[in-house]
Formats: C-alpha cells, structure tokens, sequence
C-alpha cells in the first residue's frame, strides 16, 4: 500500500465523492474562494501572508479537481451521461493537456502550500517543531508523493516493487557527506521496507538542514535518475529545480524528530486539504504576533548568514592550510636539492683531486717506465752487442775449424796411401773430425735460436732503429765475409790438389807428421772444451734473456691496463660534468618556482589578511546584532582578566565589544565602535585588538 503511485493514491481517495456530486466541485470552491476574499477584505492589515496561502489553494484545488475529474473520466470510458456540461467542458480542457503536466502542476502547488505554511507556522510557534507538529507530517507527505511521482516499477522474485529509497540511496555515491545518514538509517532495527528507509532519511536530512543540498546534488545527475524515473517525471523536469530552490527555505526551521519510536513502514500518507484552507486570520491575535515573526525572521536569517560566513572561512582555512603544506613540501624538496647539488659539488671537488692525484700518478708512472724502459734498452744493447761480440768469436773459431778441418781432410787424403798404422790413425781423426761437426751442428742450432731470439726482441723494440740499422751493416759485412770465405775454399781447393801433388812427396815425412797430429789432435780436444764451457754460458744467458723478456711483456700490460683504467676514470669525469649542468639547470628551474609560488604566496596573504578582517567585521556586527553575548550580572562572581572577585569597592563593568564583565582597572579603555554613535568602555583585550586591526587596515 505504501509503494504504490502517490498521485493515483490521492485521486483514488477523493473519486467516490467527486462521483457521487461531480457538479458541487465548482461551487464549493467558488464559496471557499469567495469567503477568503472577504476575510481578507475584512482585515487587509493585520496579515500581510494570508493570500498567498489562498491564492495557492485556490490553485491547488482548481488543478487537483481537474485532475480527479479527469482520471475518473479515463476510468468510466463511455459513461459520459452523469457529468454536466460545465464538467465536460473541464475534461476536455484536461485532454488537451498531457496528464504528467497536470500531475506535476498539482504536486508544485501543493508543495509550495505545504512549505509556505509550515515556514510561517514554525516561525509563529518560536520553538523546535517534533514529529508530531501537523504541518510539518503534511509536508513529508507532499514531498513523498513528489518523489513517487513517475517512479519505474521493479520487478524481482516476490513481485513488483516500486520504492524511493533507491534514488535516495543514489545519493550517498555522489555525495559523501550523505554516508552518515544512510548508514544510520540501514542500522535501525524497526525499519524493514525501503519505504520506512526513504522516510526516515528525510527525516534526517530536514534536521540537519541538507534536505535542499542532497536533492540539488540529486536532481544535478539526471542521466542517472533515468534508471528510476519514467520520462516526464517531477524529478526530472523543470519542477523539481523549482522545488529544490523552495526547499533551501527549510533551513530556517530547527526541527527535533524522533525516527527509531515511529513505525515509519506502515504509514498511510494522505494529503490533508483541509489544514490549507482555513482561514488563518482566526489564529492570529495581535500586532506583537507579526512583530515577534519579524524578529524571529531577523534572527534566523542572521543564523543562516553566520553559518554561510563560518563555512567560507573553514573553506579559506582549508586552502591556506593547502598553501602552507605545498609551501612546506616545496621549501622540503629546495632544501633536499640544495643539499645534493652541495653534494655533488663536493663529490665534484673530490673526483677534480682525485683526478689530479691519478694524473700524477699516472705521469710518473709513465716516467719511471720510460726510465726503466731505457735502462732495458741499454741492457739491451749491451747484450746484443756482447752476443755479437760472441758471435763474431765464434764464428772466427768456426771459420777456423773449418779451415783446420779443410786442411786435415786434405792432409789425410794426401795420406790414404799411407801404411795401415796411418790409415788407423786417420779413421780415429775421422772419428774426431764426425764428433766436432755434430758439436759444430749443434753449436749452428743454438745460434740459430739466438738468432730467432733476437729477431723477436727486435720486432718488439721498435724504438731500437738504429741498433737494427747497425745490425743490417753487420749482416751485410757477415755476408760479404761469406764471400770471401768462399773464395778461401776455393784457394784451399786448388792447395789440396797441389797438396796431393806434395803428398807422393811426403812419404818421408810421414813419422814427422804424426807426432805433429797427435800434437794437434790434443790442441782439438782442447778447444772442443772450451767450446763447451762457452756453449754452457751462452745458454745461461739466453735463459736470463728470456726471462727478463718475459717480466718486460708483464710491465707492458701492466701499463696497458693503466691505460685503459685511465680512459674509463676520464669517461666517468665527463659523465659527471654532465651531470652537473643539468644538475645547475634544474637548480635554476627550482629557483625560478620558487620565486612564483613566494609571490603567489605573497598574495594569498593578503587576500586572507582582508578576509579575515572582513570575518571580523562581520563578527563584531553580528556580536552587536545579538544580544545574547550580553553576559548577566549574576552569572560573573570575579573579573574575567585579573579573577579577582567583585565587591563593594570593586564594580562589574561591561565590555561594549565581547560583552563580558570586567573590574574598572581591567575596562578603563575608551574606543568608537560601529554599532555606538560615541566612544565606550572597552576591555584591555578587545582594546589591543581593535588597535592591531585599525593599524593592519591602515
């Protein structure tokens, strides 16, 4: 019962009796009309707002019965005999006009009725309203029937539901100060159906004085109300911006409801007319009524203008405290900057010296190398030269040999046809002779590796040009040496073959002979010795060569790797002066934000330096409008400075300004304040104030 479509509620409840006299419609309004014309014609002074109530009722019910009259007609159909003429004229104005208009008419005016009279009956009570003050359950009746008006049908399970509480509860999504509400609503525990839900939200939100503000925000999001409004519906439309704007007068009502005893599902929301059509000028006494009414007005206006003042200036406090976090924050990341830009400079002057050092460094190790270097060249030389030395000895030796040999050869073939003794001893020298060119091949070898050795270390020294120069000559003069060896050979050929001429004429001499060869052969053994001993040092040295080559290509690397760590160090030293200048750029970039934000800061200071002394006006004008910040003498028993206790001697005297209670030593100041024509007793603390607050706007 309490789901279904409010306006066919109300229609329904007033069709039998418009069935049974639909031609007394007319009349009885035209009597009702007419006897609150001459109510007001009767007493047109004594109150000003009577009609507007009327006028508004008139209206209400000229619309309300053209709506039942013609609702009723859509449900007779053909039955058009028991209407008179008069009242087929008005259903046929009323087809014209679309019903969802003529809906929405009556539910405006009726809400405008419900709102004028329930401001005006408030404000002629002068107290809290609760829940069972008539005016105010007609007004959530009116309002409900608005919020049902074109409400979509749900279908689920159990069966068709059709609830307001779904578009209410859309609220607390788009507004988040609505939460409280909700879920203080969703808690009670006698509250069953969406329905008493919806009902008791209202409740709440008129006694926090947000009723107009949640709607509004509602009202804002028609694209998502058109998920629960069919199209045309009072929400949707221009009406409900229009009720929406009526509804903010509401926040001069201070209402006390209680929503948890109530059985808020069950309740039958009926309109009742009869309240809106009596004449309210029996209920009005005197002329102190409409006074009070005034001042009462006065006062809850002025109430409305300090809460609006209080919330801007909570509003300025919340942007100022923004300003000073971002100032802060800001002031916080400057610092942090500073700080690493003073680090990296440090870090900067510590790679510039370490820099510095490593080039030192470097640079003598470069000097004591190339010292070094030097020294292994000149040894270098030095052993060259001394294995040249050796190597000249030795080839001269072997130049001798050879010759020597050349010569037995040439003695013993000029021997072969020596007698068996001397063909023993020539096969022992043969003997001698095979075992001296093994060690002259050998001896060939080593001197070859030599060679191989030296080639090497001359490929590696190339800064030893002209040892090698020297060397070519060298080889150039062995060579030509070769060749003049060559022609001996060929002179010590043509001596054998003289020789063997001699040898048929050494037959004589063969007994001298051979004491000389066994001298001789001695003499070999001899040198073959010594060959051996030089053999055995040639190879030590070669060793020692060797091994010094080896620790040279170690320093070389060495060096290599310096080098190359060198070049990384210089990279890195490159990539950190870039880093500083971009390191600079953003240091500028800071400086230049800060700069704005100082200024933007600057300005934001005064603005509030004016705001708050605009605030301070207002307050001052509002501590004089009221006259309840005048403190009572009975309530202060000692001054409010000094608390020291009033007495015969020591007398209350009133601050003008804050209204408190002073001693005359504590409020012996004198100062002009707007509401006073002339200078008035000020306390020392309101004093120094009001002095601050000329100079500041001076």
């Amino acid at each position: 019962m309490a789901d279904e479509d409010p306006n066919t509620k109300v229609e329904c409840e007033d069709v039998p009796a418009k069935e049974e006299d639909p031609e007394a419609t007319e009349p009885v309004q035209n009597d009702v009309a007419n006897d609150t014309d001459e109510a007001q014609k009767d007493k047109p002074t004594d109150s000003s707002w009577s009609a507007p109530i009327f006028s508004f009722a008139r209206k209400a019910s000229e619309t309300l019965s053209i709506g039942v009259n013609h609702y009723s007609a859509g449900l007779k159909g053909s039955d058009t005999s028991q209407h008179t003429p008069e009242t087929s004229d008005h259903i046929k104005t009323a087809a014209v006009k679309d019903p969802m208009v003529v809906e929405r008419s009556n539910l405006l005016s009726m809400m405008k009725l419900s709102i004028k009279v329930l401001i005006q009956s408030s404000l002629s009570l002068g107290r809290t309203l609760d829940s069972e003050f008539p005016p105010l359950q007609q007004f959530f009746v009116v309002l409900e029937h608005c919020l049902k008006h074109g409400l979509k049908v749900r279908k689920s399970f159990i069966g068709q539901n059709k609830s307001i509480w779904a578009p209410l509860e859309l609220i607390e999504k788009l507004s988040p100060e609505s939460a409280d509400i909700a879920t203080s609503v969703r808690d009670m525990p006698g509250i069953k159906t969406g329905l008493g839900r919806a009902r008791a939200w209202l409740h709440l939100a008129l006694m926090q004085k947000k009723i107009a503000d949640y709607m509004k925000v509602l009202i804002n999001r028609r694209d998502l109300l058109g998920e629960f409004y069919e199209p045309g519906a009072l929400i949707i439309e221009e009406e409900g911006t229009v009720i929406v704007g009526m509804l903010v007068g509401l926040n001069v009502i201070d209402a006390n409801l209680c929503v948890k005893g109530e059985d808020l599902d069950s309740q039958v929301c009926v309109i009742d007319f009869s309240m809106y059509l009596k004449d309210s000028q029996a209920t009005e006494t005197t002329q102190d009524d409409s006074k009070m009414t005034a001042i009462l007005d006065q006062k809850h206006y002025i109430e409305e203008l300090n809460r609006h003042l209080s919330c801007t200036v909570t509003d300025l406090q919340v942007k100022m405290d923004s300003l000073e976090k971002t100032n802060s924050k800001l002031i916080e990341e400057l610092t942090a900057a500073t700080d690493r830009i003073n680090a990296l400079c440090e870090e900067q002057e510590q790679l510039k010296e370490e820099n510095s050092n490593i080039l030192q460094n470097s640079q003598r190790k470069e000097e004591v190398t190339m010292q070094d270097s030097q020294v292994e060249l000149e040894t270098y030389r030095q052993t060259r030269q001394g294995l040249d030395e050796m190597y000249n000895v030795v080839w001269k030796q072997y130049k001798e040999e050879k010759r020597i040999r050349q010569e037995l050869q040439k003695e013993l073939e000029l021997q072969n046809g020596m007698k068996q003794e001397m063909e023993v001893a020539m096969k022992l020298l043969e003997k001698d002779t095979h075992e001296k060119q093994d060690s002259l091949a050998a001896l060939r070898q080593q001197l070859d590796q030599v060679k191989n050795l030296n080639i090497q270390m001359f490929n590696k020294a190339q800064e030893s040009d002209r040892v090698a120069q020297k060397k070519v000559e060298d080889m150039i003069q062995l060579e030509k040496k070769m060749i003049q060896m060559e022609d001996a050979m060929k002179e010590l050929e043509q001596r054998l073959q003289n020789s063997e001429n001699v040898r048929k004429n050494s037959d004589e001499s063969q007994n001298e002979l051979k004491s000389e060869m066994k001298g001789k052969v001695n003499a070999l053994q001899k040198r073959l010795a010594d060959l051996d001993t030089l053999r055995a040092g040639l190879e030590s040295e070669l060793s020692v060569e060797k091994e010094q080559r080896q620790n040279l290509q170690r320093e070389l690397q060495r060096e290599q790797d310096n080098s190359t760590e060198l070049r990384t160090q210089l990279q890195q030293l490159q990539g950190l002066q870039t880093e500083l200048l971009d390191l600079r750029q953003e240091k500028k970039q800071l400086q230049q934000l800060c700069e704005e934000q100082e200024q933007a800061l600057q300005e934001m200071g005064l603005h509030l330096s004016q705001s708050k002394l605009k605030m301070e006006d207002f307050k001052e004008v509002n501590k004089a409008l009221k006259g309840q910040a005048w403190l009572k003498d009975d309530e202060a028993t000692q001054c409010k400075q000094c608390q020291k206790e009033f007495s015969l001697a020591r007398r209350k005297h009133h601050c003008r300004n804050c209204g408190d209670i002073y001693c005359s030593n504590c409020s012996s100041n004198e100062l002009a304040l707007p509401s006073y024509p002339r200078p008035v007793r000020v306390c020392d603390v309101c004093h120094s104030l009001l002095l601050q607050r000329s100079s500041s706007a001076s």
